[in-house]
C-alpha cells in the first residue's frame, strides 16, 4: 500500500478518544512531516459544519481512501 500523500482523503482506523476522533472518521492530508520519522497532518471535519479537528498521525493509524465520498462526479 502506498503512503498517503498531500490533498488524499484518508480514512482512521483507530479511535483518537482525546481528539473525539472515532474509527471510520474521513479526512483530509494537509502536510507531510518526514523528519525524525513521516507523519501526517490530517484535518477531519463533519460535512456541512465550521468545526475541524487536526491530528498528526503515522500512517498505520490511516487507510487511504481512494475513490471519496466527497469527490464530485464529473
Amino acid at each position: 500500500m502506498r503512503s498517503p500523500d498531500i490533498d488524499d482523503c484518508v480514512r482512521l482506523v483507530k479511535d483518537i478518544p482525546e481528539l473525539q476522533l472515532r474509527r471510520g472518521a474521513i479526512g483530509v492530508v494537509c502536510s507531510k512531516w518526514c523528519s525524525p520519522v513521516e507523519a501526517f497532518e490530517v484535518e477531519f471535519g463533519p460535512q456541512g459544519l465550521d468545526e475541524h479537528t487536526r491530528a498528526l498521525l503515522m500512517a498505520e493509524q490511516l487507510q487511504i481512501e481512494e475513490a471519496s465520498k466527497f469527490a464530485n462526479p464529473q
